[in-house]
């Protein structure tokens, strides 16, 4: 009988992947539930058994006032426990095998964070997806899933393992298809130099279902690693794009000159010039006219990705805007704000000097007289720049015909003689 029952324990262990240890740890567990539920049973008492003889007996010690065990240990094994623990140790027996069981799946799945795995969707609705891994069940969240990526069921794919959670149901193993690892450890799988260190996968910038970029760097000098990465024919990054459904992927190499890092991650796009700021993080890409919106790529995806790519923010600038800004710089403004006055609701110009405001009007005159100042260049090639005099008691501005005049006007000046003084010049 023993012999059988020894036979049955190792038939449970293999058929449910666990050690016979923990079946015999369970069953101990099982029988002492079992005598606790019997009459006159001993509160602090612990069954044995005899992995040779499979012979159980239940020992006891007694409690102290403050619940301690003292004094020797003493056999309690009923008579008829045999038969009677057969019967009450079933339940308790079922579910110490299903602990052992999520145990043993927890513990193979535990440190798995950030690897790559294959399973079978199994159920798919508008909140998740199942994908069948063989002992185990992955969940496929929709905020994980790339946008309108609908494979077919009992279809097979490979997934990033994100997260791996300790439940009471057993582990739940919470994979992505959109995680920028996925990349990584797709090329792992197909490129023998990552895998061996060789190349090294840099940066990544992704953006699911649309485009890739990858940074990748070589440990020797000898190995190009954007042609590993390639492979004969486009042979490795094919089946890379293959598994990720057509996603176009961009492979530069990683440098370490900032400027020429840049360029290579805006390509297909030709670079003219780049000009980073180490204050801000920031750095303007100067492009042919004709590239401009090639760089910018559709929605500003390509400048977007070379951006997460480099860690440095883009903008993007055509030669010619270029040139616009640089004439438009050279522009003199004068400084000041557009306000509004809190008691006519008028607006007002105030310089950023302190002076009275003005009204439209007033700064419409000072701008018009500001337009018609004159430069008179002499025969010597100077230019001199004459003012005219108001004449005191008329009120006119009088001015030499031969000279170029620009009329000054008070700031406290009304608004009709701003006007007079406009219709003189």
């Amino acid at each position: 009988m023993n012999q059988e029952m020894m036979e049955a324990l190792q038939a449970l262990a293999i058929e449910r992947g666990i050690s016979v240890d923990a079946l015999f740890a369970a069953l101990a567990d099982a029988l002492e539930s079992a005598y606790k539920r019997m009459p006159d049973a001993k509160e602090y008492a612990w069954v044995t058994i005899d992995p040779d003889t499979l012979e159980f007996l239940v020992f006891a010690q007694d409690l102290d006032e403050d619940g301690e065990p003292v004094g020797e240990e003493y056999d309690v094994t009923p008579d008829n426990f045999g038969r009677i623990a057969a019967q009450t140790a079933r339940q308790v027996m079922t579910q110490r095998i299903r602990e052992a069981e999520r145990e043993l799946k927890y513990e193979e799945y535990a440190g798995r964070e950030g690897d790559i795995v294959t399973g079978m969707i199994q159920q798919t609705d508008a909140r998740y997806t199942l994908l069948d891994l063989g002992r185990v069940e992955a969940l496929l969240p929709q905020a994980e899933q790339v946008p309108y990526e609908r494979p077919d069921n009992t279809a097979r794919i490979k997934a990033y393992i994100v997260e791996v959670r300790k439940t009471a149901k057993g582990p739940q193993i919470v994979v992505s298809r959109t995680h920028p690892g996925l990349v990584k450890r797709l090329f792992e799988l197909e490129v023998p130099e990552i895998a061996d260190g060789v190349v090294e996968i840099k940066a990544c910038a992704r953006e699911p279902g649309h485009r890739t970029k990858i940074a990748v760097w070589s440990n020797d000098t000898n190995v190009d690693p954007v042609g590993a990465c390639v492979g004969a024919r486009g042979a490795r990054v094919r089946q890379v794009v293959n598994e990720l459904r057509g996603e176009k992927i961009d492979i530069v190499p990683f440098i370490e000159d900032l400027e020429e890092f840049v360029t290579r991650a805006l390509s297909p796009a030709k670079v003219t010039q780049v000009r980073p700021d180490e204050l801000t993080g920031d750095c303007d890409v100067i492009v042919p006219d004709y590239q401009l919106s090639l760089a910018i790529g559709k929605e500003g995806q390509n400048a977007r990705l070379a951006s997460r790519l480099t860690g440095w923010g883009i903008n993007i600038k055509s030669e010619t805007q270029l040139a616009e800004e640089q004439a438009y710089g050279d522009v003199e403004w004068a400084d000041g704000e557009w306000i509004v006055d809190a008691d006519s609701g008028e607006q007002l110009w105030q310089p950023a000097d302190g002076s009275q405001a003005m009204s439209i009007a007033q700064w419409e005159a000072a701008s018009d007289a500001e337009a018609d100042d004159a430069v008179a260049v002499d025969s010597d090639g100077n230019a001199e720049a004459e003012v005219l005099s108001e004449d005191a008691n008329a009120g006119d501005a009088v001015a030499d015909p031969s000279e170029d005049a620009v009329v000054g006007e008070s700031a406290d000046s009304d608004d009709e003689g701003a006007d007079d003084a406009g219709e003189e010049e």
